[in-house]
């Protein structure tokens, strides 16, 4: 019985963490410098943008991971991929400027996504505050059906998470594959031999919301054990 609880243990760490571990694998592996580029990960967010008549976008640096942010109209980029001339660093770029496109075509999915991940701050808070309220309900009205009806309930909300990135999918690929990755090939940024590296990024790019949907089942977990529910 130990042996089979340790295998699952390992089989879900596995699957939890194993996503985030070949994302980081594959932007590394990429993201060697190679003078020959023309230019740096920055620089060809910047011409993508202006050659969409996207002047109005800002390119900006950023220690917070690669992300648009539909807000303050910014494409920003970690510094590896803002000052780098790398095939990961154009694939990243290209990624994120993909979404300024969705945005400013006004699409659905974006749409429907940019309000999602807007609501998931609250939605957060509520589920935390729900958890470590439960406890405290449960000395003061000492009502069993209460505590489980507050635990379920703050459950759900964190689940939302999971759901939140699930639906994100589709906006990721439509931006990797059907936006960054023709954008690529058809204004010669990288050189033939260089595209298949350049699917590789750009897939890890769509999958990171895979891996944060996983890594929030440990969220999950940890408020179970901590609630011994």
């Amino acid at each position: 019985m130990p042996f089979i609880l340790g295998l699952a243990s390992v089989v879900l760490l596995a699957l939890v963490f194993g996503p985030q571990v070949w994302v980081r694998h594959v932007l590394v592996r990429h993201g060697a410098d190679r003078p020959d580029l023309p230019g740096t990960g920055g620089e060809l967010a910047r011409h993508l943008l202006d050659q969409a008549g996207l002047d109005v976008v800002k390119v900006e640096r950023t220690g917070d991971g690669d992300h648009y942010d539909p807000v303050e109209q910014a494409v920003r980029l970690l510094p590896q991929h803002h000052d780098g001339r790398s095939v990961a660093a154009v694939a990243v770029a290209a990624h994120e400027v993909s979404h300024a496109l969705q945005h400013a075509r006004g699409e659905r999915a974006f749409a429907r996504r940019f309000d999602l991940v807007r609501n998931l701050i609250w939605v957060d808070r509520v589920a935390s505050g729900i958890l470590l309220l439960a406890p405290v309900v449960f000395i003061v009205v000492k009502a069993p059906i209460l505590l489980a009806f507050q635990l379920v309930a703050g459950i759900l909300l964190l689940t939302i998470r999971i759901v939140v990135h699930v639906v994100t999918l589709p906006v990721e690929f439509d931006a990797s594959f059907a936006k960054a990755l023709p954008v690529i090939a058809r204004g010669g940024y990288l050189s033939t031999g260089d595209m298949p590296a350049a699917r590789s990024v750009l897939r890890a790019a769509a999958w990171t919301y895979v891996a944060a949907a996983l890594a929030t089942l440990l969220d999950v977990a940890r408020w179970l054990r901590i609630l011994r529910f």
